[in-house]
C-alpha cells in the first residue's frame, strides 16, 4: 500500500468533525472524566470565597448553633419518648411538650440572631447586589413565611414541637396545604427566609450559612421521618388488638 493509499484509509476512519478542524464534540458517557478542568474560570469562585471570613468567632457561632438546634431537640425529643422523664417532670405530656416547644423557638431565635449578625458585619458582594437578586429574596422570604405560618397551623403547637414523642399523637396524618405541596414545610419554609436574608444582604457568607441550615435539616429529617412513622405505626397496632 502506498502512503497516499494509508493517508486516505486514515482519513476514512476519522470522524467527521475531526477531518474538518472542528473541535469533537464530548462523549456523554464518559463522564467527567472529558472536562478539561484546566480551562474552568474559577475567578467567581476566588471572588466569593474572598468576602468571606473564616476566622470571625461570630460565624463559628453560627454555624454551632445551626447544627446543634435539630441535634438537640431529636435527642431531647427521643430520651423523652424512651423514658417519658419530662412528662413526669412537668406533670404531664402537654406541659413538657410546651416546655420543650419554648426552649426550641428561644434556640432558633438565638440562630437566627446569630446568622444575621454574622451577615450583617461580613462583606457585602457586588456581585449580588442586583435589583432582581433583591426583589428574589423578598420573594423567598414571602414563600417561607408562608410555609411556616400554614405549617404551624395547620399542625398545632404540639404537633409542631414534637408533640408525638411526648405521646401526643394526632388522629390522622396532615395532607393539606402546604404539606400537599411539599414535604416538611417547616425545614423548608426557614430555609427559604435564610436564603432571601442572604439574598437581600448580598451577602455570600449568608449563602454558606444557608447551606448548612440544609445540610442539618436534611440529617434531622433522616432521622425524625422514619422514627414518628414508627411511632404511628405502634398506636395503629396497638388499636387493632383493642
Amino acid at each position: 500500500m502506498s502512503d497516499s493509499d494509508g493517508a486516505a484509509a486514515e482519513r476514512e476512519t476519522r470522524p467527521a468533525a475531526e477531518q474538518n478542524n472542528q473541535p469533537v464534540p464530548l462523549d456523554c458517557c464518559g463522564g467527567l472524566n472529558n472536562v478539561d478542568y484546566s480551562k474552568m474560570d474559577l475567578v467567581p469562585i476566588e471572588e466569593f470565597i474572598r468576602h468571606i471570613n473564616f476566622h470571625d468567632p461570630n460565624l463559628s457561632i453560627a454555624v454551632i448553633a445551626i447544627i446543634f438546634n435539630p441535634l438537640f431537640w431529636n435527642v431531647v425529643a427521643r430520651w423523652e419518648h424512651r423514658t417519658r422523664c419530662l412528662s413526669r417532670l412537668f406533670g404531664g405530656p402537654y406541659v413538657a411538650c410546651c416546655g420543650l416547644g419554648l426552649v426550641i423557638i428561644l434556640l432558633n431565635v438565638f440562630r437566627s440572631h446569630s446568622m444575621t449578625v454574622v451577615m450583617k458585619t461580613q462583606a457585602r458582594w457586588e456581585l449580588m447586589e442586583r435589583t432582581d437578586v433583591f426583589y428574589v429574596g423578598i420573594s423567598l422570604i414571602v414563600t417561607g413565611t408562608v410555609l411556616v405560618v400554614s405549617s404551624f397551623l395547620a399542625l398545632g403547637f404540639t404537633g409542631t414541637f414534637l408533640g408525638d414523642y411526648f405521646g401526643i399523637l394526632m388522629d390522622e396524618k396532615v395532607t393539606g396545604f402546604p404539606f400537599s405541596v411539599v414535604e416538611n414545610p417547616m425545614y423548608w419554609g426557614s430555609t427559604a427566609n435564610y436564603l432571601g436574608l442572604a439574598l437581600i444582604g448580598a451577602s455570600p457568607v449568608g449563602l454558606v450559612l444557608t447551606a448548612i441550615v440544609v445540610l442539618a435539616y436534611k440529617v434531622a429529617i433522616r432521622f425524625e421521618g422514619p422514627f414518628t412513622e414508627q411511632i404511628y405505626l405502634q398506636r395503629n397496632q396497638r388499636r387493632k388488638q383493642e
